[in-house]
């Protein structure tokens, strides 16, 4: 039994890389810019093209974050983001 987990194991080491449009790291707690102009869905809400976003967190998924917006919790794409310096 002690050779059957070996690759679960090796893939829980395994860290996921989460790159914004211009390929640049990003991490949780990382403030990132919109490169386009956004309407969220189900919202009234358009985030416009420049906005800065603070305290971004990560999520499984390398293709998406999950940021705050006033009260609102969104997921937002990664190829519509900048990392801000």
């Amino acid at each position: 039994m002690s050779g059957m987990d070996t690759s679960h194991e090796e893939e829980m080491d395994e860290v996921l890389e989460v790159r914004d449009a211009y390929g640049n790291l990003l991490q949780d707690g990382d403030s990132v810019q919109l490169v386009k102009e956004l309407k969220v869905k189900g919202s009234a809400i358009t985030l416009k093209k420049g906005e800065t976003v603070k305290g971004i967190r990560l999520t499984d998924d390398a293709d998406n974050i999950e940021c705050r917006i006033g009260k609102a919790t969104i997921v937002l794409k990664t190829e519509f983001l900048k990392k801000k310096n």
